[in-house]
Order: C-alpha cells, then structure tokens, then sequence
C-alpha cells in the first residue's frame, strides 16, 4: 500500500459505506462527487485535472470518511481522488505555514530522520489505540525523502506493518508560495511499483493557482519556520529540535500522529459503492 501524506492501508468498517447515505440525510449537506474528465479545485490555492475514469470528492466528504473509519482530521482535507477501474487513492491537504524554504535539500539525513520517526511511533501507537486502531511498527525507508529543485516537490516512503499487515506510506509534499500541498499516495504495497507511475502522471497535473507557485514567493511573504526536514516529521518537532533532540519529536506524534498513518480503505469498487450512494443511484451486489 501507498501513501502520501504517511498513510496506511488497513480494514475499515462497514460505517464507511453507511456514511454516504445519513450524509444525504441532512438538506443542504449533500456530499460532493466529481466525476472525469474535469477540473477538480483544491480549496483556493490550487486544482488538478481529474481525467475519466477518476472520481473526486470534496474535503467535507472526505473528511467524514475518515472520521466514519475512526480517523482523527485537522480540518485542513481538501479532498480524495480515485481511479474507478483501480485499487488506489489520493488525499489532498494543504498546510498554510508559508514560504518553506529549500535550503536544506541537500542536508536532509535519512538516517537521523528515521531514527526521529521510530523514536515518536511509540506516542503515535498510543492516539492510534486512543482511536480503536492496532499499533504501527516502523520497518524502515522504502524511498528515503527526495527533493526535487525543478518541481520543489519532496518525496519519501516508509514501510512498517500493522496487525500483521505490510504498510507503505509514500508522501508527496508540492512547495507553493504560501504552504504546503500534501499528497498521500493509497495503495496496496505490492501495487506500489506499477501504481508509481500513475500517480505521477497525474500530479503532473496538479497546479497552483496565479499567484500561488513557488516561484511567484516575493519578499514580504510569510516564511514557514521550518524546512525540509520538518515536513517530513510534520512541522513542530524539528522546528523545535533541528533533528537533534528527540524530545520534542515525541510531543510532535502526540499531535499529529496521523501524518505517519492513517487507516483507510483503498479496494476496488468501494468508490464506486459511495459515489452510487451519494448520487442515488444503487451499484449492484
């Protein structure tokens, strides 16, 4: 399984399915579902082209299926992507911390932020049960983090297990000129391979709005307070620690475990069983 925002793929509850429908239940409140080809809008700050054969849903739907399956928000969801004919997802959140300067591209050190990671997954494993969900063992790097200077995009994946089951979370963060567009890549590891090159292609493209690029920063703007490395921990951490301290680290994952692993349902047809249920419609069994 995949991941871009340090998610996991594992069992979810029939709630899910159920969601869809008390959604509908309430007037004005009708869950959104895009369907390809089209422009899908993530918030304010930016858009991707959804292609047929890929359905959208806007962040209050997904949101409330995280939250069906157990899962804690920050609020900041802008919405999930699938592909009809496929067993993977995309989750889209953005970060407004401000310009994130890249200054650390060629010190991060794998090892030392490995080592961070492992050393706060014990107060992640304790929201993760805190939520009804098993504990998450890190295993180690399966793409050591990556920046790349053209696209100011940064990648890294990790594998662990959870309740016996393998984990791959692969994490895409997009630079722009006011925060952070996280990308969490869902999918099943043993898909990773041939699923990689398709979720590429499409957040190629993925484009900031005018004004919102990396490249359109201007002096004045908000600077984030951290860098590279912090966004692979999720901020706070190595703002306070600079990767040196695993104190802070800890308290980080108290916070934001999610950012290391969230539960959620990545199978074929499942999609399309919500899309139905938002529509009306009714898929048959």
């Amino acid at each position: 399984m995949t991941c871009s925002k340090t998610i996991l793929l594992v069992a979810v509850t029939t709630a899910l399915l159920a969601l869809p429908l008390a959604a509908q239940d309430s007037p004005g409140k009708k869950p959104v579902a895009l369907e390809g080809p089209a422009t899908a809008k993530l918030g304010n700050v930016a858009q991707i082209a959804l292609p047929a054969g890929y359905t959208f849903f806007d962040g209050k739907t997904t949101r409330a299926l995280m939250e069906s399956s157990g899962e804690p928000t920050s609020g900041n969801e802008l919405g999930l992507l699938h592909p009809t004919n496929a067993s993977w997802s995309v989750i889209f959140e953005f970060s407004n911390i401000g310009f994130v300067k890249d200054d650390e591209k060629d010190k991060l050190d794998a090892d030392k932020l490995l080592a961070a990671i492992k050393a706060g997954n014990d107060e992640g494993n304790k929201e993760r049960v805190r939520y009804g969900n098993p504990p998450l063992i890190i295993v180690g790097w399966e793409q050591p983090p990556k920046y790349d200077s053209s696209t100011h995009n940064l990648t890294w994946a990790i594998r662990a297990t959870s309740a016996g089951r393998a984990i791959l979370n692969y994490n895409t963060r997009l630079l722009g000129r006011k925060g952070v567009m996280e990308a969490v890549l869902i999918c099943k590891p043993e898909e990773f391979a041939e699923t990689l090159p398709a979720f590429n292609a499409l957040l190629a493209h993925h484009q900031f709005q005018s004004g919102e690029s990396y490249a359109e920063y201007k002096p004045g703007d908000k600077i984030a307070k951290y860098g590279l490395g912090a966004l692979i921990l999720g901020g706070g951490a190595v703002a306070a620690a600079k990767l040196g301290l695993l104190g802070p680290v800890i308290l980080f994952f108290k916070k934001a475990w999610k950012l290391v692993v969230i539960t959620l349902v990545a199978v074929a047809g499942f999609f399309k069983k919500i899309l139905n249920k938002i529509t009306g419609n009714r898929a048959e069994d």
